[in-house]
């Protein structure tokens, strides 16, 4: 199977995009994992697929799978990436409206390269992640095999926990990320954020994703460092968040409402692989 793909990034994050719409696609997960390898496959963060609206009034549909070949419900990175994708064949400023699998994205595509999107309300209840916890919190303390780790958790869409730190530089990433991904409590793992506040419009963050390990950036990582920190009191209402990769603005108003994505998004380059 020949298959046509486009290679794009959003502040390091990257990205494969298939478009199901123009070419017939059959992938599995280990297809998906052949494909994700940065040696002899293309590399890539996530995997998106692009598939034909159910409704008229939407621009497409879309499937995301991490580097390991699984599928995940929400990228917050990703949307960007696909509304970009798609506004590019659309008229300036015209509103996206895309189907994932956590609902529908809705997005825009701004002068510079930025694309914005609404990645829907952030769900604090701890059975949303899903994640066991006795009763909803803003913190939750959790005994790992090494250590005890007390975090925040929210969904935006996919599961995320969001861990306070001093120093990003010096935060153990890698063992207490792979911790909490595999403890019990997480049933279904868990995006793994480090949060350090710099001031109330700013915080830098390392992300450990499901099923790929540290990101150079994560969309919806970014949205769940906000929230947590905007409800522990720590951060105001539009927050910068300096990553790896590069840095993403986010907006919410707070509990009960939509929280806005903000960040640049480019293509990179597009390519044929045969399977």
């Amino acid at each position: 199977m020949l298959l046509n793909f486009t290679k794009m990034e959003g502040t390091g994050n990257d990205f494969v995009v298939v478009d199901a719409r123009t070419q017939p696609v059959t992938l599995d997960a280990q297809q998906i994992r052949i494909l994700s390898d940065r040696r002899t496959g293309i590399g890539f963060d996530q995997l998106l697929l692009i598939e034909a609206a159910s409704l008229p009034a939407h621009h497409c549909a879309y499937r995301i799978f991490n580097a390991d070949g699984q599928s995940v419900q929400q990228c917050g990175n990703g949307a960007r990436a696909l509304a970009a994708y798609v506004g590019a064949a659309l008229p300036p400023a015209n509103p996206i409206h895309m189907e994932s699998p956590a609902g529908v994205v809705h997005a825009e595509v701004l002068p510079g390269d930025l694309v914005r999107v609404n990645m829907g309300v952030p769900e604090f209840d701890p059975a949303a992640l899903p994640f066991s916890a006795p009763v909803q919190a803003t913190e939750y303390v959790l005994d790992t095999e090494s250590q005890c780790v007390e975090f925040g958790a929210v969904s935006l869409g996919n599961p995320h926990a969001v861990i306070p730190v001093t120093d990003v530089d010096q935060a153990p990433v890698e063992t207490v990320g792979a911790l909490l991904q595999k403890h019990p409590a997480f049933p279904e793992s868990v995006n793994v954020g480090f949060a350090q506040v710099l001031n109330p419009g700013a915080l830098r963050l390392r992300v450990y994703e499901r099923g790929v390990g540290e990101t150079l950036a994560c969309g919806t990582g970014a949205c769940a460092a906000a929230a947590v920190c905007q409800m522990l009191g720590q951060v105001g209402k539009e927050v910068r968040i300096l990553m790896r990769g590069g840095e993403l603005l986010v907006s919410w108003a707070g509990d009960g409402q939509t929280i806005w994505l903000t960040g640049p998004c480019n293509r990179v380059f597009e390519g044929q692989i045969e399977l």
